[in-house]
């Protein structure tokens, strides 16, 4: 490049110092100097000029071409983002399809367990109750027999004693003592029944609270996990023997 800057200075020195035609703005340069030195000037032009016009002359065709191959790759590119959008769609709805089954059999399966549960539970309060029943028509049937027993004796030892004139007072103290203590004995007797009664039902009622507070428990932790059908519906109210509410 060196070359033609040069070869352009001395072209520029002998059109300066060129003779000047009368009148006019125009001179005479040596013909020969001059092409000699345009010569120099094309021969230190680099080949990569050349090249550079042939780019230049192509530059809309390569425009075209690179708008049309962005475009494809645009359209492409919108195409692959579109099955990887309707893929991941599916992958979605899959998922929660999925995810639903799975809350819905979860759900069945705890409303089973609590029904299971109450089921259990009001058969033993049944059987409790049953047994308590029972044994208090034992302990109350012994009692009443105690008492005729008990009765039936003061009666016998009353007459007897009645039937002798001089023991007649001491007889009357007896029968009344024996009279007494039956009572006593069917108050004691009673009493004991009361209380193995109440032991009974107490202690059915805290089995059948334990087991509602399980099924509570269990509950609460399966409507905390969420569920994408709602919330659950719970186990019916119903009334057990004693009238306690079965809260659901």
């Amino acid at each position: 490049m060196y070359r033609v800057f040069e070869s352009l200075d001395a072209l520029v020195t002998v059109v300066e110092e060129a003779r000047g035609v009368p009148m006019t703005s125009n001179c005479v340069v040596p013909r020969g100097d001059v092409l000699e030195l345009l010569d120099d000037v094309r021969e230190a032009l680099p080949g990569e000029l050349d090249d550079a016009q042939d780019v230049l002359d192509r530059r809309d065709e390569l425009v075209d071409e690179a708008a049309q191959e962005a475009e494809q790759t645009r359209s492409g590119a919108q195409a692959d983002a579109e099955e990887m959008l309707a893929q991941a769609r599916a992958e979605a709805e899959r998922m929660v399809a999925e995810a639903r089954a799975e809350a819905e059999q979860t759900l069945a399966q705890a409303r089973h367990d609590a029904e299971r549960a109450v089921t259990e539970g009001r058969r033993q309060y049944t059987e409790l109750t049953d047994r308590a029943q029972a044994e208090a028509d034992r302990l109350a049937h012994a009692g009443r027999a105690a008492h005729d027993r008990y009765i039936a004796d003061g009666q016998v030892e009353q007459a007897r004693l009645v039937s002798q004139t001089e023991v007649v007072q001491a007889a009357h103290a007896e029968a009344a003592r024996l009279v007494d203590g039956a009572e006593r004995e069917v108050d004691r007797l009673r009493r004991e029944c009361d209380n193995y009664v109440d032991a009974k039902l107490a202690e059915f009622e805290d089995a059948l609270g334990k087991a509602l507070r399980t099924i509570s428990r269990g509950r609460t932790q399966m409507w905390r996990g969420g569920s994408p059908t709602g919330a659950p519906t719970g186990i019916p109210n119903g009334r057990s023997g004693t009238g306690m509410d079965l809260i659901d």
